[in-house]
């Protein structure tokens, strides 16, 4: 057990770092909903989603250096400082690529959104929503985390299915698209997607890390 562990039974109940843990997924599940709502819309009505968007990621940013300034100031954590680190460098990792996916789709002028780009935000709109419930309401109670454990399996099981999803939608392009500029447009979008659901399992793989140490 760390030293950092042993104090904690010491002080009182985080209101730290827990509250911004929260207030970070919130941004992160509003934001993924907005992705996900982004496509499903018709072309001109996405601009909005994509500010939207665009503020979301920068709300996520701005609370990853609160958190960092925390950890500078305060000499007790809720759990290893290392960890509170990479929790919340996992987390702006998923925003910034699905904030990636949206400033593609609105760069190139993307006209035609296929099933796999839905299919994708569905995938890690999910996989967000898996996420803030393992922060939200199993990390704190140290005491029980079958609940993370049940998450980061799900998550992983949505990372394998999005790279099932991209690989099939990246062998689609290549095999029907004849415009060149279409085939890296799409590509590059549909890279952020994996991309993002890649780094959703970064943060499933920060949380089972945390698991293991107060197990």
């Amino acid at each position: 057990m760390s030293l950092n562990s042993i104090f904690q039974f010491f002080v009182p109940k985080d209101k730290k770092f827990f509250p911004l843990f929260e207030q970070a997924t919130t941004n992160l599940v509003i934001l993924a909903e907005t992705l996900h709502e982004a496509v499903n819309a018709p072309k001109g009505e996405r601009d909005a989603y994509f500010k939207k968007i665009e503020e979301l990621e920068a709300n996520i940013e701005e609370i990853t250096h609160k958190t960092n300034l925390e950890l500078s100031r305060n000499f007790i954590t809720p759990f290893d400082r290392e960890d509170i680190l990479a929790l919340v460098k996992a987390i702006d990792d998923v925003a910034d690529y699905m904030h990636g996916a949206a400033s593609r789709m609105k760069m190139y002028q993307i006209e035609k959104i296929t099933k796999s780009i839905r299919k994708l935000t569905e995938i890690n709109l999910e996989a967000c929503q898996l996420i803030k419930k393992a922060v939200v309401e199993d990390l704190p109670n140290m005491n029980n985390l079958d609940g993370i454990t049940e998450a980061c399996k799900r998550i992983n099981k949505l990372e394998g299915k999005a790279d099932n999803v991209f690989d099939k939608a990246v062998a689609d392009i290549f095999e029907n698209e004849t415009d060149a500029k279409n085939i890296i447009k799409y590509k590059e979008v549909l890279s952020a997607l994996e991309n993002a659901s890649d780094k959703c399992k970064g943060v499933s793989n920060v949380l089972e890390s945390v698991a293991v140490k107060h197990s």
